[in-house]
């Protein structure tokens, strides 16, 4: 009877102790956070991840560093995180590709958005651009599929499944019936770097560095694809004033956590987030690499994500898009 009675309270405190050490720490976060970028530095996910992060250091009292994970158009470094023990110390900076990839691909993306993650937050938004080499003659896109028409061109992203790689097949392959070739590259800089050297002769993908060779002359915007031009770039036409108004897109970047991280701290991550995105000196940089400031709840980003993913299905049915390449 009483090794019984010993065993049933041994039990009870061994359940106890677990349900314990399963609740969020209210001490969190009490070690370094680690923020997964899933592209190459110096690209505009990267970039924003980066401006936020060190101010988020500040806001929770605790260092934030961001780590790259590039490949597979964003799919590797996104993996990564779905697979990240779900205790806040290991979150994901995504962009558009986050839905692009598996509503497009769902066999071969690797993970699902809305099962696989906890959305923070949706924290900026920014226009994509459709660049050419200034050794191109063309001044408009209309000049550009005139000469795609006659001769054999190709266009470089990010990497294959973001969401400029699926805007420019929906425009050059898609409404002109024209076979230009995509080029995927491991972010933007390598992008830009092959664009700039000649490499291919368009670009497709987010303004970060891009006004820089604008400036010196070496490249030249056709279009932009937001509702109004853009303070860094002023003399390049919207996609509309462009002749392609149903176009008309942007890239966000958001923060998600692994599935099944506590609401706790999800809710601080959130608060921490949006007060960090809310900080001057935030705001400034972000603004300079033409981002537009949004955040909100974490629910508010749920209910994002779920029409996001709606929008691509839709559009994975009416386009067929190699994402590999």
């Amino acid at each position: 009877m009483m090794v019984t009675k010993f065993l049933g309270y041994s039990f009870f405190w061994m359940i106890l102790s677990f349900q314990v050490l399963a609740q969020p720490s209210s001490d969190y976060p009490n070690r370094p956070i680690r923020v997964i970028v899933p592209f190459a530095a110096g690209g505009a996910g990267d970039t924003a991840a980066r401006v936020v992060a060190q101010k988020l250091s500040t806001v929770l009292n605790q260092s934030v560093f961001v780590e790259n994970k590039p490949g597979a158009g964003s799919s590797i470094g996104t993996q990564f995180v779905a697979s990240a023990p779900p205790d806040g110390y290991t979150i994901l900076a995504a962009s558009s590709a986050f839905v692009v990839n598996p509503a497009l691909n769902p066999d071969t993306a690797g993970y699902n958005p809305e099962k696989d993650f906890s959305p923070i937050v949706i924290a900026e938004n920014q226009p994509m651009v459709i660049v050419v080499n200034q050794a191109l003659p063309v001044k408009s896109l209309l000049q550009l599929k005139e000469l795609a028409s006659k001769e054999k061109l190709s266009f470089a992203s990010a990497g294959a499944g973001t969401q400029p790689h699926v805007i420019c097949e929906r425009i050059f392959n898609g409404l002109w019936k024209l076979d230009i070739p995509h080029i995927p590259y491991k972010g933007i800089s390598p992008a830009i770097t092959a664009l700039v050297g000649g490499e291919v002769p368009i670009y497709c993908g987010a303004p970060v560095g891009v006004s820089q060779f604008v400036k010196l002359g070496k490249i030249q915007v056709l279009a932009v694809t937001s509702d109004k031009r853009i303070p860094n770039m002023p003399d390049a036409p919207t996609i509309a004033e462009a002749g392609f108004p149903q176009m008309k897109d942007g890239i966000w970047q958001g923060f998600f956590a692994p599935a099944k991280t506590s609401p706790v701290i999800i809710q601080k991550l959130n608060q921490a987030i949006n007060q960090a995105l809310k900080a001057q000196d935030v705001v400034e940089k972000l603004e300079q690499n033409d981002f537009v400031i949004l955040g909100g709840t974490s629910k508010q980003a749920a209910e994002f994500i779920n029409s996001e993913m709606a929008r691509w299905r839709k559009i994975a049915s009416e386009t067929k898009i190699n994402m590999t390449q």
